[in-house]
């Protein structure tokens, strides 16, 4: 029996190395600067990976080798202080060893280089809404008082900044290929995660803050956007697209969207008679 179950055990850690060399399942290729990511997993892969087989040989090995045999007596040893420092040095550098990279790149992640263009997500269930600046290049104010049936995002309509906003319900996000881009993240109702696997960029949406991260979308083409937190009923279903093009084809995207002056039909000919005075 004992026999039997050493070579289960031998077959579970060569099995799972052969699954993870051989499998088909993948991530997808990736579509932005953040391939130290990709470098940071399989990192995780090899350091994990090494001690699941070391743990399951070493299982197989001590159940064959201290196996029932008639005569003999298992020794008692409750403490081995030797061993006890080897393995408590050997987890420290391995946790160390995980995570470490993945510090350096979160520190990176978050730190927006100069000259990013600025993209507002804002979640809800179950839509994906998004907010760019208009020629003034700056982001008015929100605040959920605002939020209303003509006025979803809550964008404060006493905000000069935020008049020439342009305001994308629902549709696509377009974005240039090649250029970095901040990405402002808020919630309406409860928390969301804007996640796109092939930019291997994600961050939860929080009720009452705004959370950010930066990438450079490098390929061309249409991307999906997932929710990655559960957010009620309508969570597989609250998906969007990320397009991805050359500069003269977003400009020619950007010409064709509203502003929130003009979706929401604001007055402003007193600023304009203002600005002429």
């Amino acid at each position: 029996m004992a026999i039997a179950v050493a070579i289960i055990l031998a077959l579970v850690a060569v099995g799972s190395v052969l699954f993870h060399f051989l499998s088909p399942w993948w991530w997808t290729p990736i579509a932005s600067n953040w391939s130290r990511i990709d470098d940071t997993i399989i990192i995780t892969f090899w350091i994990t990976g090494f001690v699941f087989t070391a743990i399951v040989l070493f299982m197989a090995y001590c159940v064959f080798r201290f196996r029932h045999r008639e005569g003999n007596r298992a020794a008692y040893e409750p403490e081995n202080k030797k061993l006890e420092s080897w393995l408590a040095i050997g987890t420290a550098l391995g946790v160390a060893a995980i995570l470490a990279p993945g510090l350096s790149v979160w520190y990176e992640y978050v730190n927006v280089p100069k000259g990013a263009a600025e993209v507002e997500v804002v979640g809800q269930q179950w839509l994906w809404s998004f907010r760019l600046p208009g020629k003034a290049g700056l982001l008015g104010t929100s605040d959920t008082k605002f939020v209303s049936s003509d006025n979803p995002l809550g964008l404060n309509p006493d905000d000069r900044n935020g008049r020439d906003n342009l305001v994308i319900i629902g549709d696509d996000l377009h974005l240039p290929v090649g250029k970095p881009v901040k990405m402002l993240l808020r919630s309406l109702d409860v928390v969301h995660d804007f996640y796109v696997p092939e930019f291997r960029a994600k961050m939860d949406l929080m009720p009452g803050i705004v959370t950010y991260f930066w990438f450079t979308p490098t390929k061309i083409g249409t991307f999906e956007i997932l929710c990655a937190g559960f957010c009620g009923v309508g969570h597989p279903q609250m998906r969007g697209k990320v397009v991805v093009e050359e500069d003269k084809d977003y400009q020619i995207w950007l010409q064709k969207q509203q502003t929130f002056a003009e979706m929401f039909k604001l007055d402003t000919t007193k600023e304009k008679r203002a600005s002429v005075r």
